[in-house]
């Protein structure tokens, strides 16, 4: 039948057969000798799955060096060749993402091993499948010999010296080990190391790398050793190859935990599963929870754990019968980035952001990403038109990881940064010194007018509850607002004829406005949207100065004298104030109504915990958090956010984390509740005598 068959193989199949052949060939070499794929995991699924079809529905087109009959991988020649005692092979992929696989799985082995209907659930040990580079550990006489990559199953390269810089893989193993015994396991590279590596690298002006995979491969597959004991790497045992002098356990949980006490390190999370329905429970759970991991999985690896029913199931060409790799919806795809345009922030940031064909990718359709700046984009090369790598892990903001130059179309063309604001039409400046080029526009520009309004009427400032996004959409859409002062002139007509508020809600609304027409001087100087000027800056603007005319006609000199004020703040404050549309809105907010009690500036000195700062953290048992700040700024002290040198006393109450552990280790006083409130009684009485 056979030979039929393949007497009929057409034309187009075996020509479609040996592009597949020579496609994949090419993304093995750059996978896993160059760690520098270009194509995504997914992507190389597709190809090997339809080279997989043609070949089973034309036999002949199947060749002994078909990349479906031997693992992917090859050696480099810079390395020495080692041979595996025991071929490392690949684990089958489970293509399907959906909880279904396992039971496929379960019942593809349970035909296998010819169990009846009414057979007990066959068991079996449920793993992690880490993205990382596989390795085999040749240990003699308990001593680390030669480490080796998988290479193409059969022959793996040479990397023990740089294996050993890596800390957790033991030179010697713990106990009574064996003769000899082949370790199998990932390196593999966590997260946060990872994010601090590229966060060096960025730093140093030097190349980003693309994800930890290739990172962890990379360094293990160095030339130099110095350079891989720099990378932050980690390791896991998932099984052995060969074995002497020593009987392995029946299992393969029992294994696993034989490999812990010869003080190799295993991972934790792994289960033992009986039957279809608990597989299918592990992979939901491990999903669930996969973007939590400290580190990189693509899926979890089913294995039979009774290893003389593993004998029995015996292999297929290059992938065992009794395991399979369970994959989850890939984490990284390839689309088109078809346009970049720009966004405008409250402060008139100008944010380039990415439009892509849509692509499907950790579980939603991507769109649009954010690129930040007009640096990043010049850093990465991108091109518009260009092929990108979209990444998105769990519930992470979607990023273009990397751009695939080899697929660059002859049209793609470089980004160029427009030079008029795509919301008001004003000039876009980039400041020397700053990497985000804004928009000129301020006040005037609708986009910056909403983000403005809001930041106004937020609890922090103006506090007027229930002018939220889409009241505000519809009051700057509507042209019923342009500046904040307009806010004043609403009347219940208007609110109420707007879309989802009627005349409770449009009521309510000018009660919240009408109540924030009295305010303090705080509040509303940061209310005002000054670029810098956050909420602790603002009070000690007002604090120093007194009176807003006074802070208004303060030159950069003057300003640079409060407390805590640069000069980076202080450019920014007189610029702000030296705009005329800026003083008109102010003008007008007066004239509304806004009305603030000034007076003499405050003078520090004088206070009773003047010069003080302090930084609060936890709960405390009777005073809130505004309760404790109020005390210290009305004493003439200031509250910062973090703890720093300069922190004379750290406030603690129930819970206190991070913050409480800095004032230990740089030896700042620590107080509670009862010393705090003896602290600020002991420096009342001198204050009643000035």
């Amino acid at each position: 039948m056979a030979t039929t068959a393949d007497a009929k193989v057409p034309a187009a199949a075996s020509r479609r057969a040996a592009q597949l052949r020579a496609e994949i060939a090419q993304h093995d070499r750059r996978y896993y000798e160059l760690d520098a794929p270009t194509i995504s995991d997914a992507e190389y699924d597709a190809l090997f799955r339809e080279l997989q079809a043609l070949e089973v529905a034309h036999p002949s087109l199947r060749a002994a060096d078909s990349p479906t009959q031997r693992v992917g991988g090859g050696r480099a020649a810079e390395f020495a060749p080692v041979a595996h005692r025991v071929p490392m092979l690949s684990i089958r992929t489970e293509t399907d993402t959906t909880a279904g696989a396992a039971a496929e799985f379960d019942a593809r082995i349970r035909r296998e091993l010819e169990l009846p209907a009414d057979a007990p659930a066959v068991v079996y040990m449920a793993e992690l499948k880490f993205d990382g580079l596989a390795i085999s550990l040749r240990y003699e006489g308990g001593a680390l010999g030669v480490a080796a990559t998988r290479g193409d199953g059969e022959t793996g390269e040479d990397v023990t010296a740089n294996v050993r810089r890596i800390p957790e893989i033991p030179a010697k193993l713990a106990g009574r080990p064996p003769r000899v015994l082949e370790v199998r396991g990932e390196v593999y590279m966590t997260r946060a190391d990872f994010a601090a590596l590229n966060e060096r690298q960025r730093a140093a002006g030097a190349r980003l790398f693309v994800n930890p995979r290739n990172t962890a491969a990379g360094a293990v597959r160095q030339l130099d050793p110095a350079i891989t004991g720099e990378r932050p790497l980690h390791f896991f045992a998932y099984g052995i190859g060969e074995a002497e002098g020593w009987e392995p356990p029946a299992t393969q949980s029992a294994l696993l935990r034989a490999l812990e006490g010869f003080g190799l390190p295993v991972c934790a999370d792994r289960r033992l599963a009986h039957g279809a329905a608990e597989l299918a429970a592990f992979y939901e759970q491990v999903r669930a929870r996969r973007a939590l991991l400290p580190f990189e999985i693509d899926g979890v690896v089913y294995k039979v754990d009774d290893l003389a029913l593993q004998r029995q199931l015996g292999f297929r060409t290059r992938e065992p019968r009794w395991a399979v790799a369970h994959k989850f919806p890939p984490e990284e795809m390839p689309t088109e980035l078809l346009a970049i345009d720009v966004q405008v922030g409250r402060t008139g940031a100008i944010t380039p952001v990415a439009r892509l064909a849509p692509v499907f990718v950790g579980g939603t359709t991507v769109t649009n990403v954010t690129l930040h700046n007009e640096d990043e984009i010049r850093r990465r090369d991108l091109h518009i038109g260009d092929t990108v790598i979209v990444r998105r892990a769990g519930d992470v903001i979607p990023q273009v990881v990397a751009v695939v130059v080899a697929k660059r179309p002859p049209h793609a063309r470089r980004f160029v940064m427009p030079t008029q604001c795509p919301e008001c039409g004003s000039a876009i400046a980039r400041l020397p010194g700053e990497v985000v080029a804004r928009c000129t526009g301020g006040l005037v520009c609708p986009a910056q007018r909403k983000q403005a309004l809001l930041h106004f009427a937020g609890r922090r400032a103006l506090d007027i509850e229930g002018l939220g996004d889409k009241l505000v959409d519809q009051l700057v859409d509507g042209g019923l607002v342009h500046t904040a002062a307009d806010v004043y002139r609403l009347e219940l007509p208007q609110l109420a004829a707007l879309e989802r508020m009627g005349e409770r809600s449009a009521a309510n609304v000018l009660a919240a406005i009408a109540k924030s027409r009295r305010t303090t001087l705080p509040r509303f100087v940061f209310a005002l949207g000054i670029r810098h000027v956050g909420e602790a800056t603002a009070k000690d603007l007002a604090q120093h100065f007194g009176s807003l005319a006074a802070l208004m006609d303060a030159d950069e000199a003057a300003l640079a004298e409060v407390h805590d004020v640069g000069p980076v703040v202080a450019a920014a404050v007189a610029r702000f104030f030296a705009e005329p549309h800026n003083r008109e809105v102010i003008a007008a907010l007066r004239a509304a109504g806004v009305h603030w009690t000034e007076g003499a500036p405050a003078r520090r000195a004088g206070g009773r915990l003047a010069g003080l700062t302090f930084v609060l953290t936890g709960t405390l048992p009777t005073l809130t958090r505004d309760g404790a700040r109020a005390l210290i700024e009305e004493a003439g002290g200031k509250v910062a956010g973090s703890v720093s040198k300069n922190t004379d006393y750290v406030v603690a109450g129930a819970d206190a984390g991070g913050k409480l552990a800095k004032a230990e280790a740089l030896g700042v006083a620590i107080l509670d509740e009862a010393g705090f409130r003896r602290l600020v009684d002991q420096r009342r009485a001198p204050d009643a005598e000035t």
